[in-house]
């Protein structure tokens, strides 16, 4: 399908939990214009306006709801940590209470569309034996909203990590079934048909220089021309050189324990004389196959999440180089454009804005998607 001889469609999007703009970024890309946001953290926010050019109101959600503007699609990814609620009040428990101020945005605005975007653990949750993703649809239900829940892993929109999110989107559009578009359908879209499922380390990574010494905060020129569909739409700015491709942070035990680890191992390959107790408790265990885990070149990378920065909680390290990951590296992976350099005052605030956020390709594609409910 070629968009261009699509009907243009002028949809407003307000945005809750926007972090550093991720979802919301895939949804201006895809034509949406941009209504509101709201986001708790000031650096994410600022990351956030970088990113997409838009406004952002800073502050709890809370104190914010009656300013959420009439849009016709809302959008948002509440954390929600995995929970069992059991005889209290919903609003009484601080961990429930973010999904619940998504859910009364909706109620008070009832936009044609929304999208809630979360973790796996949402569907292990649960509120009087009844599984909070089951609790929450029915209550859209009731709102009038047909409800679709979607468990959908990254690679399949090109994005070259095995990056889990559970999703839960509703709509009032009379005689409506909401559908995820195909990929070729997609690659047609981006204007890269050269994209293929799945988009690899290799892909996503090769152009790259080494990186900088450690600390160093300038800029670096790309290693070669663009070598991979991937690449071509991470460059598609047209910029000569990218930020935050320095060397991360390593111990001596780092540096020692990646000398041993193949492409697409882990922790099994480290010796025992050079392993921590933790390591060799994992050996005795088994499972745990990504910790202390190494990319491998023609494979997409698992989750980067907040600790990319650290081998014991991810594969990762480096699928060429004895090294961890840089921060470039892992934007790259989460599919941000090589023009977005994030706000952070300090490394922790950068590292859980990288992690946390919705890889903009699959945002896109899913507002591709919504967009189709009011196409013809």
């Amino acid at each position: 399908m070629d968009k261009n001889n699509m009907t243009s469609i002028d949809l407003s999007v307000s945005g809750l939990f926007v972090g550093c703009g991720g979802l919301d970024y895939g949804f201006q890309q895809a034509g949406c214009q941009h209504a509101w946001a709201n986001e708790w953290a000031p650096d994410a926010a600022k990351s956030y306006t970088a990113l997409t050019g838009n406004d952002v109101v800073v502050g709890d959600i809370w104190e914010h709801l009656d300013q959420v503007p009439k849009s016709d699609i809302i959008v948002g990814g509440p954390p929600c940590q995995a929970f069992s609620l059991v005889g209290k009040r919903l609003e009484d428990d601080p961990r429930a209470k973010l999904v619940f101020a998504f859910m009364q945005a909706i109620e008070r605005v009832m936009p044609k569309v929304f999208v809630m975007e979360n973790v796996p653990g949402i569907t292990t949750s649960k509120i009087d034996g009844k599984r909070l993703h089951i609790h929450l649809a029915e209550q859209f239900t009731k709102m009038g909203y047909k409800v679709t829940i979607l468990k959908l892993l990254a690679t399949d929109f090109f994005v070259p990590q095995r990056r889990q999110r559970v999703l839960m989107i509703g709509h009032r559009m009379q005689g409506k079934s909401f559908e995820l578009i195909s990929g070729p359908e997609y690659a047609q879209i981006l204007g890269k048909t050269g994209l293929l499922v799945p988009v690899t380390v290799a892909e996503a990574l090769n152009d790259l220089p080494s990186p900088a010494p450690k600390g160093f905060k300038g800029a670096l020129e790309y290693l070669c021309a663009p070598h991979s569909a991937y690449a071509e739409l991470m460059r598609a700015s047209g910029q000569k050189d990218i930020t935050l491709q320095s060397m991360p942070t390593m111990s001596k035990l780092d540096a020692e324990w990646v000398k041993h680890i193949p492409p697409g191992g882990n922790y099994t390959s480290i010796p025992d004389d050079i392993s921590t107790q933790r390591i060799l408790s994992f050996k005795k265990t088994g499972g745990r196959t990504t910790t202390y885990g190494r990319l491998h070149a023609d494979r997409p990378a698992y989750t980067i999440n907040t600790y990319f920065n650290r081998p014991n909680v991810g594969a990762n390290y480096h699928h060429k180089e004895d090294r961890l990951i840089t921060v470039r590296e892992a934007l790259r992976l989460q599919s941000f454009p090589d023009h977005f350099t994030p706000y952070y005052k300090s490394q922790r605030s950068l590292h859980m804005q990288v992690g946390n956020a919705v890889p903009p390709l699959m945002a896109r594609a899913l507002a591709e998607s919504v967009l189709n409910l009011f196409r013809g």
